[in-house]
C-alpha cells in the first residue's frame, strides 16, 4: 500500500502514528467518499499489535508529559490549534471528501470549533483550581493528578469535531492518549497527528491507530495500562467497551445515542419553530443531538406541518463541496440502507410520509418527515441517524412532556414557546443532559455535555472535563507539628 494518498490535493498519511513515527500493518481497508462512492485509498487496518504498541508509547511518555509545568502544555496545546487555524482549507476538503458533510460548514464552523477546542481547554487549565478549605483546623487542598494513558474512539459524523473535543482536555490533564477514528472517516485524525508533531508535542504523547471495530478496539479497552476511555458511538458498541473496561475497572465517558423530542407550543413563535425543525436535517440528519421527534400542540399543527412542508422542500440536497448544497449525502451504503429499512417499516405500519421517504440516486435520501405514528414505534422509539423526523400532537403540558419523555434516551431537547414561565415549568420536568429553549445547538464548551439513560454515562466539558481525565485527590495537613530547619 501507498504510504500517503492525495486527497483534493491534500497529503494525507494512511499510516498509524504511534511514538512519533509512522507505522504500517500488514492489511488495510478501504475508504470511500459517500459523495461518489468512490475509493479514496487504502488505510492501515490495526489489530491487537498496533493497540499493544500504541499504548506502550503513551505509558512510556507519560511520566514526562504529566510532570510537564501546566503553562507549557497549554503553550503546546495552542500551538496545535495554530495548526489547525492555518490548515482549516485543507482540513475542511479532506472531511468533506472523507464523510460527506458540508465543505462550508467545516469552513465556517467546524474547523474553527476544532482550534476553538484546544485553546479553551488550554486556557481553562491555567485556571483550574479548587477553593481550599478546613477541617477542624485541618487543611484540605484538592488537586487534578493526571491519570495515565486514555482510550478515545470517536464517531464518523463529526471526525475531527469530536477527536479534539476529546483530545484537547485529555492533553491539557496531562495524559496521554490513543485515538482510534471511526474506520468510515479516518482522514483527518491522521491529519490531526501531523499538526501536532508539527507543533512540538512530545513523541508518543499523541498516538492514532487506524482499524476496524473490534478487530482493534477490543485490545484497546480492556488493556490494564490505560485509565481512561471514552467514547461516542452506539449504545450496542458501548455495551462492548464497558463489557471490556470491566475487567480492569477503566473509567468510562460514554456519549451515545439520542432520540431527542422538539416541542412546540401554540405560543411559540412558528417562524422560529419551524427553522428550528428543519434545521434538524443539518449533516443529512446524522447528527446525535437532533431532535428527531416533533411534537406539536395541536391547535398549531396543520399551520405548523404546512410551512414545515414548505421551508424543508427547499432544501438543496447535493455534493456537499458547492457552497449553495443544505444537505449532503449519508455516509455509506450500509448506514443508508439501515435509514431506508427505518422509513418503509414505517410506512407499512401506517405512517404517512409528508415529504420524502425515500432512497435518491447515490448515498441521498430525500428529507422525511412522517406523521401518523404510534408512540410504541419503532420509528418513535429507536435511532434512526438519517434526514427522518416523526410530527406527534398534543393537547396540554403534561401529554407534551410525557411523550417527550417516554423513551430510553435523554440526550438532548428542544423547546419553542413565548412563556417564560412554561419554558422553565417543561424543562425542569424533562429527562435530558441538554435542553435548548427557542434555539438549538448553541454550546458552551464550560458547560457539562453527556445524556441520561441510554444516552450516556457522564460528564465532560469545562471543569468535568478534568475530573474525568484527572485522579482526583485531597490532601489533609494537620495543623503546626512542623520542625524548623534553618
Amino acid at each position: 500500500m501507498a504510504d500517503k494518498i492525495v486527497v483534493a490535493g491534500v497529503s494525507v498519511d494512511t499510516r498509524h502514528w504511534i511514538g512519533g513515527e509512522r507505522v504500517a500493518s500488514a492489511e488495510t481497508f478501504t475508504d470511500h467518499s459517500p459523495i461518489d462512492g468512490q475509493p479514496v485509498g487504502e488505510i492501515a487496518r490495526g489489530g491487537p499489535a498496533e493497540a499493544r504498541a500504541a499504548i506502550a508509547a503513551a505509558k512510556a511518555a507519560f511520566p514526562g508529559w504529566a510532570a510537564t509545568p501546566r503553562a507549557e502544555r497549554a503553550r503546546l496545546l495552542h500551538a496545535i490549534a495554530d495548526g489547525v487555524e492555518k490548515r482549516i482549507e485543507e482540513l475542511g476538503i479532506v472531511e468533506t471528501t472523507d464523510n460527506g458533510a458540508l465543505l462550508r460548514s467545516h469552513r465556517r464552523g467546524v474547523m474553527p470549533r476544532v482550534a476553538h477546542n484546544f485553546r479553551f481547554f488550554a486556557d481553562w487549565l491555567l485556571r483550574l483550581e479548587h477553593e481550599d478549605f478546613e477541617t477542624r483546623g485541618h487543611a484540605n487542598h484538592v488537586s487534578w493528578d493526571p491519570s495515565g494513558p486514555c482510550v478515545l474512539i470517536t464517531p464518523w459524523n463529526a471526525p475531527l469535531m469530536m477527536a479534539s473535543w476529546k483530545v484537547a482536555p485529555a492533553l491539557a490533564a496531562g495524559n496521554t492518549v490513543v485515538l482510534k477514528p471511526a474506520e468510515w472517516s479516518p482522514l483527518t485524525a491522521s491529519l490531526l497527528a501531523d499538526i501536532a508533531a508539527e507543533a512540538g508535542l512530545p513523541a508518543g504523547v499523541l498516538n492514532v491507530v487506524q482499524g476496524y471495530g473490534a478487530e482493534i478496539g477490543d485490545a484497546l479497552t480492556s488493556h490494564p495500562d490505560v485509565r481512561r476511555i471514552s467514547f461516542t458511538g452506539s449504545v450496542p458498541t458501548a455495551r462492548r467497551i464497558a463489557a471490556s473496561a470491566a475487567t480492569n475497572l477503566t473509567p468510562l465517558s460514554l456519549e451515545l445515542g439520542g432520540k431527542s423530542p422538539l416541542l412546540v407550543f401554540a405560543d411559540a413563535d412558528l417562524d422560529l419553530a419551524v427553522d428550528l425543525a428543519v434545521e434538524q436535517y443539518d449533516n443529512a440528519g446524522q447528527v446525535c443531538l437532533a431532535g428527531t421527534r416533533l411534537l406539536v400542540e395541536e391547535a398549531v399543527a396543520e399551520e405548523f406541518t404546512r410551512r414545515f412542508a414548505e421551508k424543508a422542500n427547499a432544501l438543496v440536497q447535493g455534493d456537499p463541496r458547492d457552497e449553495a448544497t443544505d444537505v449532503g449525502p449519508n455516509i455509506h451504503p450500509r448506514q443508508l440502507e439501515k435509514i431506508d429499512a427505518f422509513v418503509q417499516r414505517a410506512i407499512a405500519d401506517g405512517a404517512r410520509a409528508v415529504i420524502g421517504g425515500q432512497r435518491l440516486d447515490g448515498q441521498f435520501y430525500a428529507p422525511t418527515l412522517l406523521t401518523d405514528v404510534a408512540q410504541e414505534s419503532e420509528i418513535v422509539q429507536e435511532e434512526v441517524f438519517g434526514p427522518v423526523l416523526t410530527l406527534q400532537t398534543f393537547t396540554d403540558e403534561d401529554e407534551a412532556v410525557r411523550l417527550a419523555n417516554d423513551t430510553r434516551f435523554g440526550l438532548a431537547a428542544t423547546l419553542a414557546t413565548g412563556d417564560r414561565e412554561r419554558a422553565e415549568r417543561v424543562t425542569a420536568q424533562l429527562v435530558a443532559g441538554t435542553v435548548w429553549v427557542n434555539c438549538f445547538f448553541v454550546r458552551d464548551l464550560q458547560a457539562p455535555f453527556g445524556g441520561s439513560r441510554l444516552s450516556g454515562v457522564g460528564r465532560e466539558g469545562g471543569t468535568w472535563s478534568f475530573d474525568f481525565y484527572c485522579d482526583l485527590k485531597n490532601t489533609v495537613t494537620a495543623p503546626g507539628g512542623w520542625k524548623d530547619h534553618g
